[in-house]
């Protein structure tokens, strides 16, 4: 049986905030979020299930966005047509990065921001996260392009920053040459 998750609106006071290191071991009501979470995120991103139950199509969550301040994120994958790679980790830390600059070029979208915001947001396009697993082990992710870009969008949720907050007001947007744009 499938429920839909309460995920907060941007105007809610805790997606402004920063979230607390999470402790091990992790509560039971933590691991069936984040079960849900996959269940969702992935249920999003496959076009029948998205129409069944009314689902916006997103590929990460923040334990924030659920009400619940702590330093979990949630990343369902799409890397190959229909096939999904799950990414769960606890108090995730950006411990390298590229130097070189990428922006989604439709831009950014977030669950918890229900209207269009244009503009681009400059992210690295490699990243090496390092935290835990809901067990405790650690673990480290290198991730590139859109996976990168989605681990640094869920990262700042943790730190109670929204996407948009990133987006320069005197130059929303970049052209090939200034940025690329994937």
């Amino acid at each position: 049986m499938f429920e839909k998750l309460n995920i907060l609106d941007e105007k809610e006071k805790i997606l402004h905030q920063t979230a607390s290191e999470v402790t091990f071991p992790i509560p039971q009501e933590y691991k069936d979020y984040i079960q849900r979470a996959i269940q969702e995120l992935t249920y999003s991103q496959i076009e029948e299930y998205a129409n069944k139950y009314d689902l916006r199509p997103g590929m990460g969550l923040a334990f924030p966005q659920l009400g619940i301040s702590k330093r979990i994120i949630i990343i369902v994958h799409e890397y190959e047509e229909g096939k999904f790679h799950n990414y769960v980790v606890i108090n995730p830390k950006i411990v390298s990065y590229s130097d070189e600059m990428i922006a989604a070029e439709e831009g950014e979208g977030c669950l918890s921001v229900n209207r269009e915001v244009e503009g681009h947001i400059k992210r690295y396009a490699r990243v090496t996260v390092e935290g835990f697993d809901e067990e405790g082990k650690k673990i480290k992710y290198r991730a590139r392009e859109e996976l990168s870009i989605a681990f640094q969008h869920e990262i700042d949720h943790l730190n109670g920053i929204l996407f948009y907050e990133r987006i320069d007001p005197n130059h929303p947007f970049y052209t090939e040459e200034e940025l690329r744009l994937i």
